[in-house]
């Protein structure tokens, strides 16, 4: 149970604290909600080239890593498609080390030609060593493709090519830093051994006067449903066969998300899982395997993938994950199963709680769910998930017209 207050700023900035009495560090989280899904299809990657940007310093703060370190702090970020997050812990005492520069940065940024050409460089570097020039490196922007035919979730954060960064001039990510960089698209989440009125207070110092720069974003586009089965086939240089079956399934705050979750834990959470046990160890075909769900915040996927052992074809792996698929519609789970995946889940969500990092983010996402309570909720809608649940979501999900099959052959 995390205990929390939270405030809308003047300035549309929203606000979480929560008062942690165990810990004497504390954890500054400032999430903006832009991510992948806030692009422009023809300038793709724009929201983790500001991850990198956001650190290049402002007008007043020109090396913004250097107070940190001087208050003996730690920070950090990530991007992915649906926002970016940036976090700084430090000792208590020293809080408004973090709050200071945070609110400095959001308004102060330093854009200039020349930190924009290293940035551009450093990231379409980046783009070049994980996903163009490292083996399985473009498997799931391959996937992304086949899935997603007009949401911006059809390209990784990454971006769709490195040509879209290397094209971006710096009137584009200064028109882009003013639109999404700003109070009323940012919230702040805070976790530290304070006063929860008082943390608010210091919300109010630093960022309160902020001024806002609203823009009026069009919504992504709506994924349409998918009325066919799609395939694809690569050969790569790679050292095994993989196959990856997705599915298309709600967002991370639908009524069947926590099942969605469940029966991927069910399938892979673990060497006594359904595909594992199964696939692996007992007909041994199969290296690996794995069943996850994406998590975003709009309708995402499930998504079955395995590394195929030289003697397998993907169709004999394929057929494989079909009767798991069969084999979990016709019996769901036992009582044992069910209890151990939710066990699992609970335990993690415990453990996460001892932790001011993991507390300040949490209600900084939750937040940007746009129903904070959640945070506090989770565990009991995932007890509630039962067998009839389970089986009635596998029905309408892995249905073959709602797949998309990734064959990635390994081959010269």
């Amino acid at each position: 149970m995390i205990e929390y207050r939270k405030k809308i700023l003047g300035n549309g900035l929203r606000v979480a604290v929560n008062r942690d009495r165990t810990s004497k560090l504390a954890a500054v989280n400032i999430l903006y909600r832009v991510g992948a899904r806030n692009e422009d299809p023809a300038r793709t990657g724009f929201a983790h080239l500001f991850e990198h940007l956001m650190f290049r310093g402002t007008r007043q703060v020109p090396v913004f890593d250097l107070p940190v370190q001087m208050a003996s702090g730690d920070n950090n970020a990530f991007t992915n498609n649906d926002y970016t997050d940036f976090y700084i812990t430090l000792p208590r005492d020293n809080v408004e080390t973090a709050l200071w520069l945070e609110s400095d940065r959001m308004e102060g940024l330093d854009i200039t030609p020349q930190k924009l050409e290293t940035e551009k460089k450093v990231v379409i570097e980046e783009f070049r060593q994980r996903y163009l020039n490292q083996p399985y490196g473009d498997q799931s922007m391959l996937l992304r493709e086949l899935a997603y035919r007009v949401h911006p979730y059809r390209w990784a954060t990454i971006g769709l090519t490195p040509d879209h960064i290397a094209a971006a001039t710096l009137d584009d990510v200064r028109i882009f830093y003013r639109d999404h960089y700003h109070p009323s698209n940012a919230i702040l989440s805070i976790s530290a051994d304070l006063d929860e009125e008082r943390m608010i207070e210091l919300a109010e110092k630093w960022f309160g006067a902020l001024p806002d720069r609203p823009c009026a974003a069009p919504a992504p586009p709506a994924e349409p449903p998918q009325t066919q089965a799609r395939r694809l086939e690569v050969v790569r240089d790679v050292p095994a066969t993989t196959l990856t079956v997705a599915y298309h399934m709600g967002g991370r705050t639908a009524p069947d998300f926590y099942t969605a979750d469940l029966v991927s834990d069910l399938l892979s959470g673990g060497d006594s899982s359904r595909l594992y046990r199964r696939l692996v160890r007992e007909r041994r075909l199969l290296s690996s395997v794995n069943a996850y769900v994406t998590g975003d915040a709009d309708p995402g996927l499930f998504v079955f993938t395995g590394q195929l052992l030289p003697d397998t074809t993907p169709e004999a792996a394929e057929a494989a994950f079909l009767a798991e698929i069969e084999a979990l519609q016709a019996h769901p789970a036992t009582d044992y199963e069910l209890e151990k995946v939710k066990n699992k889940f609970e335990a993690n969500t415990l453990f996460g709680e001892l932790n001011v990092m993991n507390k300040a983010m949490n209600l900084g996402f939750y937040e940007m769910l746009g129903d904070l309570s959640l945070i506090n909720r989770e565990v009991a809608l995932y007890r509630a998930v039962g067998v009839e649940e389970i089986r009635d979501f596998c029905r309408r999900t892995f249905r073959p017209e709602n797949s998309s099959t990734l064959i990635y052959r390994a081959g010269k």
